[in-house]
């Protein structure tokens, strides 16, 4: 007598968990806390035990490296070189930091030296090394000309396989324009070696995807850089990034003048002219260190960076709202609302916008 209800139960849960699976892929998603930024990371998928296998791995991965890379904090390898660098000594360094170095050495000189992640002593005078958002006047002009008469360059760092020094004292390694990519693409790998092949990895609006949502691409909005909601949405395909650098979320405001935290190298003050630029690339490390560099190059410069750089979906959003635009972005992005000006420009060509 007792064990036919027994036996109903187990057949229940046996359809139930039958009908679960043969719903087949759903989303699931988690947030982690990476460099200072919210981490969401969701995949499509019917492996739920995979999801969470790869996040916890992904989590334990990118708390080391924010402890190995962090610029100002701790006894990690980048703040040890930069000790190293300011000493004229030579230091070995992890293959891995190594070789984002050297990746970034090469984006640095692809953009001319408007990407120039050699520049930490700088940010550092700005107050864009502290966790919470400076305040305060900004720095006095001797100060900041004293850093840029240094000339601190990426191109100052010597490597002999993976020992490393610098020919240039005043060099101060900051990788906050240039990790951030690099992380979203390594995420979107180890993803796939979960078996997670459609996946969607988004740090503060920057993000790289494979595969798709389901029956379609996985689409995205772009933020606005002066106001609320989003300015254009866009369907990104397998393995693309998408990275944007912005005036609007981290900045110094005082006596009414807000300092973006995007530095210009050449001249040490923060940039006025762009609020926004974006990049779609395969590679979310020249994504993000082109963002900056566009951001940097601004309206009279951004197509010869581009060039420079390989890439072609590039848009600026300048200070007054207009937007410019490569002609492959302007084929795939839609605009959400009504722009006060548009320019398309072809990589490459000459002449001022």
């Amino acid at each position: 007598m007792r064990r036919r209800p027994l036996l109903r139960w187990v057949f229940l849960i046996a359809t139930l968990t039958l009908a679960a699976c043969a719903r087949g892929p759903v989303d699931h998603q988690q947030t982690l806390l990476v460099f200072g930024t919210l981490l969401e990371i969701k995949a499509f998928t019917d492996k739920p035990d995979a999801f969470h296998r790869a996040v916890a791995d992904l989590d334990q991965t990118f708390q080391r490296m924010h402890r190995v890379w962090h610029a100002w904090k701790g006894e990690g390898e980048l703040v040890r070189l930069n000790r190293a660098f300011a000493a004229g000594e030579t230091l070995q360094i992890s293959t891995e930091l190594a070789e984002l170095l050297r990746q970034s050495q090469h984006y640095a000189e692809l953009s001319d030296g408007l990407f120039n992640p050699a520049i930490g002593h700088l940010v550092g005078l700005w107050g864009f090394h502290s966790d919470e958002p400076p305040g305060g006047p900004p720095p006095d002009r001797e100060s900041i000309q004293g850093l840029v008469d240094a000339a601190p360059s990426m191109a100052d760092i010597q490597f002999n396989a993976n020992r490393l020094s610098s020919a240039n004292p005043s060099v101060a390694i900051d990788l906050g324009a240039f990790a951030k990519g690099y992380a979203l693409n390594l995420a979107i790998r180890r993803l796939s070696d979960f078996g997670l092949a459609h996946a969607i990895v988004n740090a503060g609006g920057d993000l790289c995807v494979s595969g798709s949502h389901g029956d379609r691409p996985w689409r995205i909005g772009i933020r606005h850089p002066q106001g609320d909601g989003v300015i254009a949405a866009i369907d990104v395909a397998d393995g693309e990034c998408v990275l944007t650098s912005g005036n609007y979320e981290r900045y110094r405001e005082y006596d009414g003048i807000r300092y973006a935290h995007i530095l210009d190298p050449r001249n040490g003050y923060p940039v006025e002219h762009v609020a926004s630029a974006t990049v779609i690339s395969h590679d979310g490390a020249l994504a993000d260190a082109a963002a900056t560099a566009l951001s940097v190059a601004g309206p009279s410069r951004w197509r010869e960076i581009a060039a420079r750089m390989g890439l072609s979906q590039v848009m600026l959003v300048d200070e007054q709202g207009k937007v410019y635009l490569t002609p492959v972005m302007q084929q795939r992005i839609e605009f959400q609302r009504t722009l006060p000006e548009m320019i398309i420009g072809v990589p490459g060509s000459d002449g001022s916008m």
